[in-house]
C-alpha cells in the first residue's frame, strides 16, 4: 500500500486472493468506508466484508497502478 491519505468514499483497487484457490489473485474495485467495528478508523469494504487498512493490504488509487503492480509481482508482461 502506498503512503497515501484515503477518505471514506474513495474507490481503490486491491489484490484479492480467492479463498478457495490461494494461488489465484485478482484486482478488485473496493470502497474505503468508516470502519463500523472501530470508531475513527477506515476500512475497505469488499464482498460484503470490512477489511482494516493496514500495510499488508495491497491497495492502489487507480486501476492502472494496480495493474502495473500486479504485472510486476505476478510476472505478466
Amino acid at each position: 500500500m502506498e503512503n497515501q491519505a484515503y477518505q471514506a468514499g474513495d474507490i481503490v483497487y486491491v489484490f484479492y486472493r480467492n479463498p478457495h484457490a490461494q494461488d489465484v489473485a485478482n484486482i478488485q474495485e473496493a470502497a474505503v468506508v468508516n470502519n463500523p467495528e472501530k470508531d475513527g478508523e477506515l476500512a475497505v469494504f469488499l464482498y460484503e466484508t470490512y477489511y482494516p487498512i493496514t500495510n499488508e493490504l495491497a491497495m492502489y488509487a487507480t486501476e492502472e497502478e494496480a495493474n502495473k503492480a500486479y504485472d510486476y509481482y505476478y510476472g505478466n508482461n
